[in-house]
C-alpha cells in the first residue's frame, strides 16, 4: 500500500482508502484505523479518508467533554436514534437512498432491533443476524451489506449525539477484532462483472429489433447507460451530427409519480460517443418524427404525459427519446416484460444492467484506455472501471490465447 504520511491517510490494494491516527485524550493514548466513514460508507478517495479521519478524531476528542456535561448518559433505543437520524441527519441524501433506508428499517430492523437500548446491543447479536440474512434467508451478499451500513449509520448517529461512549463505538464499529462485520463470503458467491456472450448478444440484438424496447436496449448495449439514464434521455441531449449524447438526468418513480431527477454523482454527468449503428438508429427515429401525419401528431398530443423535470417544471413526455410513436411514455418498468419473455423463450437471464457490464468488458477487451472507458461509464473511481479489464470473459480468453500463440 502507498502511504501518505503527512495526512495519515493511505490507499489500499483494492483502490479504496483508509486512515489512521494516534492521539492522547486525558492522558490516555488512543490509536485508531478506519476504512469507512461514520455512516459505514467505504472511502473511495483520499479526500473521503481525510474527512473521515477528522470526524473520527473530533468525536473522540469531544467524548470526554460530553461525559463531563452529562454524567448520566441519555438512554435511547435504536428506534429513537434512527428516528432522530431521519429527522435531522439525512436531508442531503438522495430520494432513492432514503427509500432504501426506510425499507430496510420498516421491513427488517425495526422489529428485530428497535426496542434495544443503543448502548446495550451486543455485537454478537448483530453478527448472527447478518449471518442469518445471508446464509439462512439467502439474501444477496450486496444486499446484506446494506444492512451492515445501516448499523454503522445508526451507531455513528448515536456516537455523534453522545448516546454511546467512545469505548462502545470502538467495540461496535472500530476495533477489527470485535466490530460488527459481514459473514464470510460463500465460495460460489458471484460478485464479478456479468456480461453477455457474443452468442447471447446476437440473440438479444435479433429479439429487440423492431420492438418498443429497441432504443433503450441499444442505449444499454452500445452506450453502457444505466436504465434510469436511458429512459431519462431527452432529444435535446442527442447530437447526431457530432455523434454524441449528453447524460444530464435520470428517470425515477417518486411516490408513484414519474420524474426526471438529478444524476446520483457528479461523474455520472458525461458525454458519450456513439457507434455508427446507434447514430443511424437515431437518424431513423428523427426521420420518422418528421414524417408524422397530422393525425399521428394529434394522437401523440392526446397520449402524451406531463412529467416533472429536474428543475421542478412540468414538461411533455414527447421530449424524451424513449417515447413511442403514438405518444405513450415508456418508463424504467418497461423492460420487465422483455426480461420475462427472454427468460422463457431463450433461457437467458436478462437484466438491463448486464448490458452495461457487456459494454464495459467488450471495450476493455478491445484495449480501450482505462481513463476513456471510465468517462464513458460515468465512474467516480477508475478502480471501479478496472473491474472490466480483469473480468473473465470468452472474448478476453480468446484474445489471451491468441496472444499466447504469439509468444
Amino acid at each position: 500500500m502507498a502511504s501518505t504520511h503527512d495526512s495519515q491517510v493511505y490507499q489500499l490494494k483494492n483502490g479504496r482508502w483508509a486512515y489512521r491516527f494516534s492521539i492522547s485524550v486525558n492522558g490516555i493514548k488512543i490509536a485508531r484505523r478506519g476504512k469507512t466513514d461514520l455512516d459505514g460508507n467505504l472511502l473511495q478517495s483520499k479526500a473521503d479518508a481525510i474527512r473521515a479521519r477528522k470526524k473520527a478524531i473530533k468525536l473522540i476528542q469531544i467524548a470526554p467533554l460530553q461525559q463531563e456535561k452529562k454524567p448520566e448518559p441519555v438512554k435511547k433505543t435504536v428506534r429513537e436514534v434512527f428516528n432522530e437520524y431521519c429527522d435531522k441527519g439525512r436531508a442531503d441524501r438522495a430520494y432513492q437512498t432514503i427509500r432504501k433506508q426506510d425499507s430496510i428499517w420498516e421491513n427488517h430492523l425495526d422489529s428485530a432491533f428497535g426496542n434495544y437500548m443503543i448502548d446495550e446491543i451486543p455485537v454478537g447479536i448483530i453478527n448472527d443476524y447478518l449471518a442469518t440474512l445471508y446464509y439462512g434467508n439467502g439474501y444477496a451478499y450486496r444486499y446484506v451489506e446494506s444492512f451492515l451500513k445501516m448499523f454503522y449509520l445508526i451507531f455513528g448517529q448515536a456516537y455523534s449525539r453522545g448516546y454511546i461512549s467512545a469505548e462502545i463505538y470502538d467495540r461496535l464499529c472500530g476495533n477489527k477484532d470485535t466490530k460488527i462485520h459481514m459473514p464470510k463470503l460463500k465460495i460460489d458467491e458471484d460478485l464479478d462483472v456479468i456480461a453477455f456472450t457474443n452468442e447471447e448478444c446476437a440473440i438479444l440484438d435479433k429479439y429487440f429489433a423492431g420492438t418498443t424496447g429497441e432504443t433503450a436496449y441499444l442505449l444499454g448495449r452500445y452506450c453502457g447507460l444505466r436504465i434510469n439514464e436511458a429512459y431519462g434521455l431527452k432529444w435535446e441531449n442527442v447530437n447526431v451530427d457530432k455523434g454524441t449524447i449528453n447524460i444530464e438526468q435520470q428517470m425515477q418513480y417518486q411516490d408513484g409519480l414519474i420524474k426526471l431527477v438529478p444524476l446520483k454523482t457528479r461523474n455520472a454527468h458525461r458525454t458519450i460517443y456513439l457507434s455508427k449503428r446507434l447514430i443511424d438508429h437515431f437518424k431513423e427515429l428523427i426521420k420518422q418524427q418528421e414524417n408524422f401525419t397530422p393525425t399521428q401528431l394529434a394522437q401523440r398530443e392526446q397520449n402524451k404525459t406531463n412529467i416533472t423535470d429536474v428543475d421542478g417544471t412540468m414538461i411533455s413526455s414527447l421530449l424524451l427519446v424513449n417515447t413511442l410513436p403514438n405518444g405513450h411514455i415508456q418508463t424504467v418498468n418497461t423492460m420487465k416484460y422483455h426480461t420475462r419473455v427472454i427468460k422463457q423463450k431463450y433461457n437467458i437471464n436478462f437484466k438491463y444492467h448486464y448490458l452495461r457490464h457487456t459494454y464495459g468488458t467488450q471495450l476493455a477487451v478491445l484495449n480501450t484506455p482505462a481513463h476513456l472507458l471510465c468517462n464513458q461509464m460515468g465512474h467516480g473511481n477508475i478502480h471501479v472501471t478496472e473491474r472490466y479489464y480483469i473480468a473473465i470473459s470468452n472474448n478476453g480468453i480468446k484474445v489471451l490465447t491468441d496472444n499466447l500463440e504469439k509468444l
